[in-house]
């Protein structure tokens, strides 16, 4: 009798260990999907943070990113992170930034005064290489007009045309370029739909940037 009690009192608990599981385990599976979506956008950090890094390294060595397989190399740094030249779930814009002063501008028109970017920070080379579609850069985006096949835009264009001031940049760059200086900026854009989570976590992405 003895031993049928006790049968029966260890099926009972172990009937409310299940009962007492589930309703545990409601609340801790979301946590779980949670830090394990989070720590793995840490990684994709660190890898967009290289592909900035190692891009914009090459950019200010005027590496031709305007070519097939130099643009490959990019691809390649970004390996595993889905991203084609054209396409893909990344983004790579390399910008090349000048203070337009007096040096600039007086030899394009007759003087300051007649320059309508003068002493603004300005995009003379714009490079994008990936899916076009994802992200902007921060820091101004140039009408694709002015822009050449190689990614220059000419003086005539950067000393006037609006679409390519860079005004974001004077906050970030302290103290300012001086005139006629250069600032070469890699920006790295990632969508990141496989750390979705319905309901908590959507349309997840990781952004990096280098400035040399």
């Amino acid at each position: 009798m003895l031993d049928s009690n006790h049968r029966s009192r260890r099926a009972r608990q172990g009937g409310n260990s299940i009962i007492e599981f589930s309703l545990v385990i409601v609340f801790l599976l979301p946590i779980l999907f949670g830090v394990f979506s989070v720590g793995m956008s840490l990684t994709k950090s660190v890898q967009a943070a290289v592909v900035a890094r190692d891009s914009g390294s090459m950019f200010m060595r005027y590496v031709d990113f305007s070519t097939t397989q130099n643009r490959a190399l990019i691809v390649r740094i970004a390996s595993g992170l889905g991203m084609t030249d054209n396409g893909g779930n990344g983004t790579v814009i390399l910008t090349q930034i000048m203070r337009a002063g007096a040096g600039q501008c007086v030899p394009t028109f007759a003087d300051t005064a007649s320059c309508p970017n003068f002493n603004r920070h300005v995009i003379i080379k714009r490079i994008v290489i990936g899916n076009t579609t994802l992200t902007t850069s921060a820091f101004g985006t140039p009408a694709v007009g002015i822009i050449g096949t190689d990614g220059n835009i000419t003086a005539t264009n950067y000393l006037s045309n609006s679409t390519a001031r860079a005004d974001a940049f004077d906050p970030v760059m302290n103290p300012d370029l001086g005139d006629g200086e250069f600032a070469f900026v890699a920006e790295a854009y990632f969508i990141t739909p496989e750390l979705d989570m319905p309901g908590n976590r959507v349309n997840t992405s990781v952004y990096q940037r280098s400035i040399f």
